[in-house]
């Protein structure tokens, strides 16, 4: 391995003390090199809008392509659904609605990211015309779906209505979807907004006319589902006369049906022969409802003119005021219901209408053995369903804890990694301005943070005592669990574990750690904590270590990594860019590998030395936007945030001997045991 000497590559002003340690350190000190001043000015140029349309915005292509690590990922939502029935593999689906407030759309996306974990084939996002739903609020239909595919890396599909819409503005609002990365789409004519359907002047009238319009624009790029009523269309002639409907819109192009909520097994049972007998063979999926409460019931009831069968109305109505009674009955009805539709042999999957909320559902899918919560992830970071990012599988290890900022930062790339990270001098990074986006914010509200973070900071240690908080578990000092910080929103990953007492250790003494690994030599890829990739693989990992820590601490590290210049690589950084390392100059570091059968190798986290400087932006932000302004501007709390973004540095280590047990922290120790020395001491450990 090419270890280089050690170098800083100034960006700013330079730190006195930290140059003079650089300088006994034998550091050569030269300007930012041409490749990445260029990346950065283009970059700057661009503004917030981030990357490129052309190849400066995307990841170099000339790179070896790899075989998928999971192959739903290549697939069209139709294609997974044939590959499950085939298989005899029963799915879920979940269907949601989008939330009035912008603090609902956060809480929602929480949801997404939580019932991710149960392995829903899609989700399915619906369409309120009354809440300006094709718009780039956080709180319509179109952005909903769009951070559920992108941000969440959910399968999901939105549903389009005729209600109050041209063609011309329903194909608007299909350009806009393919663009964010939506392929699924579910046709529906729409409620009326009064009591009576009122056409739109040139508009469409059913569902058919939706179904060839989406073919006749777009071809066959989306797959198209369609609803059905398995007592008819409240609105049709007959039943018969609604089928007849349901199969036009098939023959239109609609490749799925959903049906719409009934009550009773015979009831789809009579559908799904029905639609047999009338040459209706596409996938029926039946919608499931677990009665939640007396009053969404009626709501939906109300909506969908469906009658309730009397012996549940008998059950309801003595316990209408008791809605922990009536959710509990619900589900057992529910899980009775699917189990009765499982059995027959004749329903591949089950579509859940959630309501928003998670406990009925998740409690009907648990008991029917269908949440499937596998620890074994594809890759170590939480993908994107965007089309245009299937075949990414490297991204630099910076931002594993705040991956929904990755994708934001790089929506603009034409070109993911694919295979090996390659050269660093091609990326350009979106500027991260909005701190507060829906899905970028903290999950919990500026009480709880206080409340975690401390309602008033006294000093440095007060700061050090919240990550080992985070980190221990135990309540603080007001009796709160810290169970996230400005760099993790969530609680702390499994392999964490491994290392929690080192950790814990140097957090007290003020190396406050926001990423780590230990090292990893061929564990199996099934290990529960630091598997990944398919069955029958073997992953590997080299120790890695990122934290902020004073400038009196980072000189100590400089003195001692001069004993392991040939084992660690690091980068140094303040908050004004100044950046020593002795890593080779734009060479990425494979840190997470896998070898797996028949496949080449996997290397999907990387430390890249120029993204770790856009990386070194946000992570400095992230002090004052996520904490520092939870404070009065010039409160003692607000000054010790600022102090330690003014003056802390961000570093990183890797250590390349990955068979060999980690010397990180060893490094770390030395550099403390040298901090505690007497003078005339140090003095000589110089001199030496």
């Amino acid at each position: 391995m090419d270890h280089g000497k050690a170098r800083v590559l100034a960006a700013g002003p330079r730190c006195p003390s930290l140059g003079m340690w650089a300088s006994k350190a034998s550091i050569s000190r030269y300007s930012v090199p041409t490749p990445i001043r260029t990346w950065a000015m283009v970059n700057e140029a661009r503004g917030s809008g981030g990357g490129s349309s052309d190849s400066e915005g995307s990841k170099d292509s000339s790179r070896c392509s790899t075989p998928g690590l999971d192959p739903e990922r290549h697939e069209r939502l139709r294609e997974k659904m044939r590959r499950r029935m085939e298989s005899g593999d029963k799915w879920f689906s979940l269907e949601f609605f989008p939330p009035r407030t912008a603090e609902g759309a956060a809480n929602l996306i929480s949801m997404f990211d939580q019932m991710a974990g149960g392995g829903p084939l899609f989700i399915d996002v619906t369409w309120h015309p009354a809440g300006d739903p094709g718009s780039d609020k956080e709180t319509s239909s179109m952005m909903i779906a769009s951070t559920a595919v992108n941000y969440c890396g959910l399968e999901t599909m939105l549903h389009m209505t005729c209600c109050q819409q041209s063609p011309e503005q329903i194909t608007g609002h299909l350009y806009k979807a393919k663009q964010l990365g939506i392929k699924n789409i579910l046709a529906l004519r729409g409620d009326p907004i009064g009591d009576q359907w009122e056409a739109e002047e040139g508009g469409f009238d059913h569902a058919t006319d939706l179904v060839k319009h989406i073919r006749g624009e777009f071809g066959d790029y989306f797959d198209i589902c369609v609803a059905g009523y398995p007592k008819g269309h409240p609105e049709a002639g007959s039943f018969e006369e609604d089928l007849r409907h349901l199969k036009e819109k098939v023959s239109a192009g609609a490749d799925f049906i959903i049906t719409q909520l009934f009550f009773e097994a015979d009831t789809f049972f009579h559908f799904l022969k029905a639609c047999s007998e009338i040459g209706i063979s596409c996938p029926i999926l039946p919608g499931i409802f677990p009665i939640q409460s007396y009053s969404s019931l009626r709501q939906l009831v109300k909506l969908s003119k469906l009658e309730v069968p009397q012996e549940i109305k008998d059950v309801i109505e003595p316990i209408k005021d008791n809605d922990a009674a009536i959710c509990n009955y619900g589900i057992e009805l529910a899980v009775s219901l699917c189990q009765e539709l499982l059995a027959s042999g004749s329903v591949p999957g089950l579509h859940f209408y959630t309501l928003n909320r998670k406990m009925a559902t998740t409690s009907v899918l648990k008991r029917l053995g269908m949440w499937t919560e596998d620890p074994r992830r594809p890759l170590p970071w939480a993908i994107s369903a965007h089309p245009k990012r299937r075949e990414e599988d490297v991204r630099p290890i910076f931002w594993a804890s705040r991956p929904k900022s990755y994708i934001y930062r790089t929506q603009d790339w034409n070109e993911f990694p694919n295979g090996r990270w390659g050269n660093s001098s091609s990326p350009a990074f979106g500027e991260l301005k909005n701190y507060y986006l829906f899905y970028l914010k903290s999950k919990s509200p500026r009480q709880e943070l206080l409340k975690m973070w401390g309602e008033e900071l006294s000093s440095e240690e007060s700061v050090f005592e919240v990550f080992a908080h985070y980190l221990s578990g135990e309540p603080n000092q007001y009796g709160y669990k810290v169970t996230c910080l400005p760099w993790n929103d969530e609680p702390l990953a499994a392999e964490t574990n491994l290392m929690k007492q080192q950790l814990l250790r140097v957090n007290r003494l003020g190396i406050l750690t926001i990423n780590s690994q230990p090292n990893v030599n061929g564990r199996p890829s099934s290990d529960p904590i630091v598997g990944w990739g398919p069955s029958g693989g073997y992953v590997f990992q080299k120790a890695y270590l990122e934290f902020f820590t004073s400038r009196e601490t980072v000189e100590a590290l400089l003195q001692v990594l001069r004993k392991y210049e040939l084992r660690v690589n690091y980068h140094i950084v303040d908050v004004k860019g100044e950046n020593i390392t002795n890593a080779p100059e734009l060479q990425p570091n494979a840190v997470t590998w896998g070898i797996f059968p028949g496949r080449e190798i996997i290397q999907p986290t990387v430390v890249d030395p120029v993204s770790f400087m856009f990386w070194k932006d946000e992570a400095f932000a992230l002090w004052i936007e996520q904490w520092g302004k939870l404070y009065d501007e010039e409160s003692p709390s607000r000054m010790i945030i600022q102090y330690i973004h003014d003056n802390y540095f961000l570093v990183n280590l890797v250590d390349n001997e990955f068979p060999q047990d980690s010397c990180l922290w060893q490094v770390v120790e030395d550099a403390f045991e040298l901090l505690n020395r007497p003078a005339g001491l140090v003095r000589e450990v110089e001199a030496s």
